[in-house]
C-alpha cells in the first residue's frame, strides 16, 4: 500500500503541465527516471528525503534527478496527509528559477481552492504504464 496518492496538477484548460514535460524528455531515460522517482515518492510519502527530494519554499518540494549533466525537477507539493500533488517539471542548471517556484505555489492555491477539478483522474495508469 502506498504512503502517499500522487496526482497530477490540471489546468483549466485540461492540460497537465507534468504530462507535458514527461512525453517531451530526451533521452528516453530521462523520462524513465522520473517515473521511477514518482513510484518512489508514492512508496516513501514523507519520508522520501535527500538527495531524492528537497524543500523550496512555501510549501514546495522538489524531486529530483540527474541524467548526462542535466538536472531534472518535479515540483510537488502535499495536500492533507497523504495526497502529493505535481505540479509540473522542469530542467535546471543551478538554481530552480523563482518564476518555477511560484507557478507551483500558484497551482497549489488553485489545488487548495477545488482540488477535484484541479486533478487529473488518470494519474496512477499513467505513470503504471509506462516504465
Amino acid at each position: 500500500m502506498p504512503k502517499a496518492q500522487i496526482t497530477f496538477f490540471k489546468e483549466i484548460d485540461n492540460t497537465v503541465p507534468v504530462i507535458d514535460f514527461l512525453e517531451a524528455l530526451r533521452p528516453k531515460r530521462a523520462k524513465a527516471k522520473c517515473i521511477a522517482l514518482i513510484k518512489l515518492l508514492a512508496q516513501e510519502g514523507y519520508e522520501l528525503k535527500r538527495p531524492r527530494t528537497d524543500t523550496l519554499r512555501d510549501g514546495i518540494r522538489e524531486l529530483r534527478t540527474e541524467i548526462d549533466n542535466v538536472n531534472y525537477r518535479l515540483l510537488y507539493f502535499f495536500h492533507g496527509q497523504n495526497c502529493v500533488v505535481i505540479s509540473h517539471g522542469i530542467t535546471k542548471e543551478n538554481e530552480i528559477p523563482d518564476k518555477e517556484i511560484n507557478a507551483a505555489i500558484a497551482n497549489k492555491e488553485l489545488y487548495k481552492s477545488d482540488p477535484e477539478k484541479y486533478t487529473y483522474g488518470e494519474t496512477e495508469q499513467y505513470y503504471e504504464e509506462r516504465t
